[in-house]
Order: structure tokens, then sequence, then C-alpha cells
């Protein structure tokens, strides 16, 4: 019965992510933006009582799904393998990131929420912690309109520090070692950092992934925060979710710990892998055919602003700890 009711909005949704997926293959470009803007286009099925379950399905229950298939990227192993000096320089670019987050929505009057929200997609692994997030936040429409303008705004910036930053490397004639620490520890999205690592030199690659697979794995702990702090909430038109770790945080240890144990062989950590990227697309999608153009505009120029600043102060910072800490 349940399937029967979902079909059709998630039939909506894969058609959907399967064109991102295929323009982003052809044409190049962030697969989840083009997600996001079809999505946006079929705004008017959200209004339509058949499809509508299927959409709500997919923003929430893959959502969860696809986040939890995220911990099949990363081992114990590897983060033991960076040293001491790395893991504290990402947790202090993590940790203040997202407090200075917090500190910029209140100046500029918008919510606690918000600056979590955005201090942690910049501070953590982009789209997919925006994603994450938001799972456990109140569900409201503002939530909901955030997260996609977060989800834009990261994905703009990261293909934008994609670019702009080996010049950064080259210009402070960085070493290889500390060039893979910038570069993973401030670069939003997994994609955009293994691409600008491994575009100064395959050890810079190397140590910018290993880097940026920390920051993901900060994800659990930041998520049983933010889970905590609004479980009891009373704003919210749904209510927030009891368990103080939610189950899809669950099952990304457990991935992460299969990993760790080599459970899960390479070519099946790669399906899973694509299948976690595919079910977030989906969610995208579906957060997309949620929200209407006019919706997203409504929120105005300080969610970029806030966005804007979180990034150029976890790149200051990081950039500051590896001239005096390595």
């Amino acid at each position: 019965m349940a399937l029967r009711r979902n079909w059709p909005g998630s039939a909506i949704c894969i058609v959907i992510a399967l064109a991102a997926t295929f323009v982003s293959t052809a044409y190049g470009g962030p697969q989840l933006l083009y997600a996001l803007f079809f999505g946006l286009a079929f705004h008017f099925l959200a209004q339509d009582a058949v499809c509508l379950p299927g959409i709500q399905f997919c923003s929430q229950t893959l959502l969860r799904t696809g986040v939890a298939l995220l911990g099949a990227r990363v081992t114990f192993e590897q983060m033991a393998s960076l040293g001491s000096k790395s893991l504290i320089i990402v947790l202090l670019a993590v940790g203040s990131t997202i407090a200075v987050g917090c500190a910029v929505a209140s100046f500029l009057g918008r919510g606690r929420t918000e600056g979590l929200l955005s201090g942690g997609a910049v501070a953590i692994c982009g789209a997919s912690a925006a994603l994450a997030i938001s799972a456990v936040l109140p569900k409201t429409k503002e939530n909901d309109q955030f997260t996609l303008l977060a989800v834009v705004g990261v994905t703009t910036l990261s293909t934008l520090a994609m670019i702009i930053y080996p010049l950064i490397v080259h210009f402070l004639e960085l070493d290889h070692t500390s060039a893979g620490v910038f570069i993973g520890g401030t670069i939003h999205d997994v994609a955009q950092v293994v691409g600008a690592g491994y575009l100064i030199s395959n050890h810079t690659g190397e140590v910018a992934t290993l880097v940026k697979l920390f920051r993901v794995a900060c994800l659990v702990p930041i998520v049983i925060v933010v889970s905590y702090s609004y479980r009891n909430s009373i704003d919210a038109q749904e209510p927030v979710g009891t368990p103080l770790i939610p189950f899809f945080l669950i099952g990304f240890v457990l991935m992460m710990a299969a990993n760790s144990v080599h459970w899960i062989p390479h070519l099946a950590s790669e399906w899973i892998n694509d299948a976690s990227r595919f079910c977030l697309v989906m969610a995208i999608a579906a957060l997309g055919v949620k929200t209407s153009f006019q919706s997203l505009a409504s929120l105005g120029w300080k969610p970029i602003l806030m966005l804007v600043s979180e990034t150029v102060w976890i790149a200051g910072l990081v950039l500051l700890a590896i001239r005096f800490a390595m």
C-alpha cells in the first residue's frame, strides 16, 4: 500500500535525478544543482495529492538513507593516519566555523537554525551536510527553503574554491602536505576537494581526500548535538524526531565500522557510494519540487553573505594554522 501511494511522486523524483545526472555527466557541472533547478520547474506537482506522498518520501526517508550510506566512504584507519596536528586543525576549523555561522546569523537578524545549517554545510561537507542537518531540524517551510538556498550557495562556492584555492597554494608556495590540508580542510564538497587536490599533485590529492573524509566523519557528533538541541522544539509544524541519535546516523556509524574492518568489498563500497549520491540527488529534486522560485528569492541576500563569511573564515583559519602549527 505504501509503495502504491509513494510511487507517483517517487517516479517524478527519479526522472528528475536521472535528467540531472545525464546533464552533469554530458556537459559537466554540479549534479545536485541541476536536480534542484529541475525540481523547481515542477513545483506545481507539490500541490498534486497523488504525487505529494512520494515527494515527501524522497525528501525525508531517501534523504536519511543517503546520509547513512555516506559512512561507507570513511574508515577509522584513514582518520588515524592523518596525524594529531591535522586532526586538531580540522576540529578547530569545523567547530569555529559553525560558531561563526551562528554569530553572523544573529548579527544579521536570522535565526540560530540558519546559522547552524549554513555553518555546518561550510564546515563539514557542503550540500550533504546541509541535508543531514536539515533532517533533524524542525520541519518547517522556512527551513526547507533555507536548506535549498544553502545547497545552491555551498555548491557554487565549492566550485569557485576548486578553481581559486590551487592558485592560493601556488602563490603561498605551500608544500604538498600543507596544500592537501588546506584543500581538504576548506573546500565544501568531496568532489571538488578531489579535483583541486589532484590538480596540484597526487600527494596533495591523497592528503586532501583524507582530511576531507575526517570532516565528513565530524557529521556524526554535529548532527547529534543539533538533534539534541531541537528534540524538544515546539516551533515546528511537525514534531521533531524523539531519538537523541537519529537512526540514519546509527546507520552512518555502522557503515563506517563495517568499512573499517573490511567487511565491505571495494566494488561494493563504490556501489554504495553511488547509491548514496543518487538518494541525495533524489532528495534535492524532491525539495526543489516542494519549493518555488519566489520563496527562495524572498530569503534575500543575507543567507548568501552568511555562507561567504563562513567560507572566508574557514579558509583564513586553516591557512593561519598551517603557517604557525605545521
